[in-house]
């Protein structure tokens, strides 16, 4: 199974960023193993429009099963449904917490966006 989480910095003790599309990280783990590779957002940090679906498309093209995230608004979530990509929201803490939370069962699958378009 390999994961994703919107990521603040590029390593386990990064804090998770909240904003999905505007993550300047996807952290991809292996939630056993806890093997991870660090995945740039920057191309879509200064977008005006459509971070949430190029975020999308990104985390989509790297086969995660699920993506742990703050928030998730309605484009990127469709894009990430299409894909077959879980999402789960409300997540807080560094990476590492996460992926224990995780584990742990502690996160729910979220069956719809949790905020609104272009949330900053």
């Amino acid at each position: 199974m390999k994961i994703a989480i919107s990521a603040a910095g590029r390593d386990l003790t990064a804090n998770l960023d909240p904003r999905f599309g505007r993550a300047q990280y996807f952290i991809i783990a292996d939630p056993e193993s806890m093997a991870f590779e660090v995945v740039e957002n920057q191309q879509n940090l200064d977008l005006p429009q459509g971070a949430g679906i190029q975020a999308g498309m990104t985390v989509a093209d790297q086969k995660v099963d699920v993506l742990i995230t703050g928030h998730c608004g309605p484009k990127a979530f469709k894009v990430l449904q299409k894909a077959g990509v879980q999402v789960m929201t409300g997540a807080h803490g560094t990476v590492a917490d996460v992926i224990a939370q995780f584990n742990d069962g502690q996160l729910q699958t979220a069956t719809e966006a949790d905020v609104e378009g272009h949330w900053v």
